[in-house]
């Protein structure tokens, strides 16, 4: 066939073309970036869908919370289910406050810091639940546009050798060696940008509600810390008349 020929010639630029006649080198870092573009979407929907059931069970927790029902009730009603978000953090501060009056109130001089602990611990917990996953993303985001760019220098220099040994530079044969090595970049940028819009949106999500937990665990605690105040004036009174 001759240049002219060549040139002359319809090329097949699609997409599985252009993957089927990449080096084995460059499709790998394909395929890696495919399965690690769809492993970041399936985190993306996982931790959106979280996040929605997280903001309306706090919403649904707070209305009850603030509705005027007493505290024993509510938590009658939520110690022996699984609880998350705010009921974690009110369940775990109520079986402190119970446990502390089992022995007759004789441990209640400590009792604020110990909840204090108890509701640190809970929120950090629920924190790390909801950030879990998120570092894969952050990972995808920074790593994917390099990789891909190693899968395109790794596609041009096979390209340039394949021109070298058929010392033919026309566009015909230049061009698809190129697209093949650029389409690894193309595929890591496709793989990168959600990952990293993603990650900066659920994390201020993450942040958003971690801060919404500190913000009902001090009301919470200001709550109890009234009721301890008032169960320690007795003892104190009982104990100058003595």
């Amino acid at each position: 066939m001759t240049p002219v020929e060549i040139a002359q010639a319809p090329i097949d630029m699609s997409f599985w073309t252009l993957f089927m006649h990449a080096h084995f080198v460059v499709k790998l870092v394909m395929i890696g970036l495919i399965v690690a573009s769809v492993w970041c979407w399936a985190i993306i929907v996982d931790k959106t869908l979280l996040f929605r059931r997280s903001q309306a069970a706090m919403d649904r927790f707070e209305e009850t919370f603030w509705s005027g029902q007493s505290l024993d009730e509510l938590y009658r009603s939520l110690a022996n289910k699984p609880v998350t978000d705010m009921s974690a953090v009110f369940v775990a501060a109520m079986r402190e406050w119970k446990r502390s009056f089992e022995n007759g109130g004789r441990s209640v001089a400590s009792l604020a810091q110990r909840i204090d602990r108890v509701v640190d611990v809970t929120i950090q917990r629920e924190s790390e639940r909801l950030e879990k996953k998120l570092l894969i993303l952050a990972t995808i985001g920074s790593s994917s546009p390099f990789i891909g760019l190693f899968g395109t220098v790794w596609g041009i220099m096979t390209a340039f050798q394949a021109i070298a040994v058929s010392k033919n530079t026309s566009l015909a044969v230049v061009a698809p060696g190129i697209a093949e090595a650029l389409l690894a970049t193309a595929i890591g940028l496709f793989a990168a940008i959600p990952a990293v819009i993603a990650y900066n949106k659920l994390q201020a999500d993450a942040a958003k509600a971690t801060g919404r937990l500190e913000t009902f665990a001090d009301e919470f605690t200001a709550i109890l810390q009234r009721q301890i105040d008032e169960r320690m004036i007795p003892r104190d009174a009982r104990e100058l008349a003595a």
